[in-house]
């Protein structure tokens, strides 16, 4: 009976953790020779591990990454232009501690988004805040954002995220509201927080997809003159892997 009040009284406390553990042990007669030490730490270890796996889950559900993507799984071995040290650094995430920016360019189907995924993944891991957009669809919602009330709102949970992800850039010319967007989104982050945008455009041709040279310049300021740059090339990674599952039948890793 008093195992069966102390397990209730570890759930009213929001202890689950412990409360698992705690049953656990008592499945386990041979835990009745670990010195009571031991079993405390046990409990205590079992806790601190159930609230990570929470905070990570909800940290993952607001980033709202489009790619189900981790670092140890991205292909360094397919010539795409990803230098080994360099990603390695990325991986680490002093930059992000730094507040540096991050552009990742080259070809549709080489695998842009999905190591901006898989960045903002071990991000998320190191526990970092995270956001993800893809920017036409982020520019729709600003657009409604302002009409509704909620842009301010909107601007600020942008703003304060460690690191925001800016998928597909470039794909068509701004308007003159979405130029204001972005550089409201970018002095808001500029200096206090990272952002990685991908795009299939050259940085260099950048200036002309923003549309007005004196936006531009700001904008392009604040997101490039600190940015590490991943350019990729070769083969584009879809294309590859049905080659595969045409010679063998199975898909690439």
């Amino acid at each position: 009976m008093l195992n069966h009040l102390t397990h209730e009284r570890l759930i009213e406390l929001g202890l689950s953790g412990m409360a698992k553990a705690f049953e656990e042990q008592r499945r386990l007669p041979d835990l009745e020779a670990m010195p009571f030490e031991d079993r405390i730490g046990l409990l205590v270890d079992r806790e601190a591990a159930e609230r990570d796996t929470r905070r990570l889950t909800m940290r993952l559900k607001i980033a709202a990454l489009r790619q189900n993507a981790c670092v140890e799984d991205v292909d360094l071995r397919t010539p795409r232009g990803i230098d080994r040290a360099v990603f390695a650094k990325l991986v680490e995430g002093r930059w992000i501690d730094r507040h540096e920016n991050l552009l990742v360019t080259g070809a549709t189907g080489l695998g842009k988004s999905w190591l901006a995924g898989a960045l903002g993944h071990k991000a998320c891991r190191d526990n970092r805040s995270v956001l993800y957009h893809r920017v036409p669809r982020l520019f729709e919602a600003l657009a409604l954002a302002r009409g509704d009330g909620r842009y301010p709102r909107l601007l600020k949970s942008l703003g304060r995220a460690q690191l925001l992800i800016l998928d597909d850039w470039g794909l068509s010319v701004l308007t003159a509201a979405e130029r204001r967007d972005l550089l409201e989104i970018l002095e808001d982050r500029h200096g206090r927080a990272s952002t990685i945008v991908t795009s299939q455009l050259p940085v260099d041709t950048w200036h002309g997809a923003i549309g007005d040279p004196t936006v531009a310049d700001a904008i392009l300021d604040r997101l490039v003159h600190n940015a590490h740059r991943l350019q990729l090339s070769g083969e584009s990674m879809r294309k590859r892997s049905a080659k595969t599952i045409a010679l063998d039948g199975q898909p690439s890793p």
